[in-house]
């Protein structure tokens, strides 16, 4: 009873589809399981970084790819283990593909591989249309003195 039934949301409001489609695509990924586990972490005042657990995978293995604010991490991995017996398998190496849902204006800065993790750093870069501007205010003062001069 994890689910949720967002249809209500369509019948009352208005131009915030996209807020309902959005609920609807994490509930759906949250019931996708947890491979490979990861966090999110929050660097700055508008940065982020994704840290991915991808022990046993090569950096030519993995792909990340941005597009229309969904951050896709895949692994794919090479069928190299041909030969080998395992008494117990406990590394996990199935492919995956991972997606994360981004803000409006964040963007990959880079990606890094150290030691099993993989290092997405993403950063929020408001538009200069969107970023706060001071406006003069004019006074009547002012305004007489340059119609005066006129």
């Amino acid at each position: 009873m994890r689910t949720y039934n967002t249809t209500p949301l369509y019948r009352s409001i208005v131009g915030f589809d996209r807020l309902a489609a959005l609920l609807d695509a994490a509930a759906k990924s949250e019931s996708a399981g947890g491979y490979p586990p990861y966090n999110i972490e929050s660097v700055g005042e508008n940065a982020y970084r994704v840290e991915i657990a991808v022990a046993g995978f090569k950096a030519e293995e993995l792909s990340i790819e941005a597009r229309e604010n969904v951050l896709t991490v895949a692994g794919r991995k090479a069928d190299n283990d041909t030969g080998r017996r395992f008494l117990h398998q406990g590394l996990a190496a199935r492919n995956f593909d991972r997606r994360f849902q981004l803000a409006d204006y964040v963007t990959v800065s880079s990606a890094q591989l150290a030691d099993g993790l993989l290092s997405i750093d993403l950063k929020r870069e408001l538009p200069d249309s969107l970023k706060p501007r001071q406006i003069p205010i004019a006074t009547a003062k002012a305004a007489l003195s340059d119609a005066s001069v006129a």
